[in-house]
């Protein structure tokens, strides 16, 4: 059988796959050209950027399996696929750590003033040290804040972990009811059990100092005009989930009004072309769509797809 790889995958699933017996394609087609090329492939893997919608599914009759390296699958046109009787897989706990962590590195960069002080260190650190050193001379901390997490599947589950380990309380906010205690693994192999309280949205909003996004894609956003409202003055937000969770327009509207003190975004409403007044605001962190992007999560996603491949093809 032929696979086609079309957003690459790791070097381990690549030799996993082609061990089990396949034939591995990891040059890129075009969105364009899918429909018609994808008529060779027996199975396609994708990330994000790559889409797999009902046109595609229509045209390759062959196609067998899907698999999609990460976490959400809105790029898939998923229960059409499975109608049609096509294995549809993703790899939802692979990433999980390489997000919360990229998460915390917005966090810290944003009380400690880093992504604007990166960008203005060169031009003007020669000739403005003094002014630049009292512009961010009011840093905080984490720990004993409280961090608001939107959204409690793996990714959330293990940001709240990571803001537990550094010391801040820690609130979440999800549809179902969420464990009680959430488990750290400590160094010298000590495990502890910390209690979760989880609230509703609202009280979230109101009580958290910052707050972090972990939920799929949505018509709607989540946190809108009327959220950021409720929000603490000087609160922190990110969202390396999906874009469209926030309004855009609604968080640079109370970014310059000073209600909402930093945000970090992974994930944008019109990628691979975010909004210029996001790309330029002063008080914005800014990473493209990488929080899966470390050689540990993409060797982990690239085993983890390669077995669900293996496993659903071989049978």
């Amino acid at each position: 059988m032929k696979i086609l790889a079309n957003d690459g995958i790791d070097p381990l699933g690549k030799r996993l796959l082609e061990q089990a017996g396949f034939t591995v394609d990891t040059n890129h087609i075009p969105q364009e050209e899918l429909a018609q090329r994808l008529q060779e492939y027996d199975a396609i893997t994708v990330r994000s950027a790559t889409k797999v919608r009902k046109e595609v599914i229509d045209a390759c009759p062959n196609l067998k399996l899907i698999g999609r390296g990460g976490v959400g699958m809105d790029n898939i046109d998923v229960e059409y696929a499975r109608e049609r009787g096509i294995t549809v897989v993703n790899t939802p706990a692979a990433s999980s750590l390489s997000v919360a962590e990229l998460v915390f590195a917005h966090l810290l960069g944003g009380v400690r003033f880093l992504y604007d002080a990166q960008r203005k260190m060169p031009v003007e650190g020669g000739t403005n040290f003094g002014g630049l050193k009292k512009a961010y001379a009011k840093g905080k901390e984490l720990r004993g804040k409280t961090l608001g997490v939107i959204g409690f599947g793996r990714i959330g589950r293990e940001t709240a972990k990571v803001g537990l380990g550094l010391g801040m309380d820690v609130i979440v906010s999800d549809l179902f009811e969420v464990p009680k205690t959430l488990q750290l693994s400590l160094s010298g192999g000590v495990i502890v059990d910390v209690p979760i309280k989880q609230v509703e949205l609202n009280e979230l909003l109101q009580q958290a100092d910052f707050i972090s996004l972990h939920v799929p894609y949505t018509e709607k956003p989540i946190i809108g005009e009327a959220e950021l409202g409720l929000v603490k003055p000087g609160v922190g937000i990110v969202n390396a989930s999906r874009g469209g969770v926030i309004d855009e327009l609604a968080l640079i509207a109370a970014l310059d009004s000073g209600k909402v003190a930093f945000a970090g975004m992974d994930v944008f409403d019109n990628e691979p072309t975010p909004r210029k007044e996001l790309l330029g605001h002063p008080k914005v962190s800014l990473t493209p769509h990488i929080g899966a992007a470390t050689e540990e999560a993409q060797e982990r996603i690239g085993e983890e797809l390669a077995n669900l491949i293996i496993q659903h093809l071989t049978k």
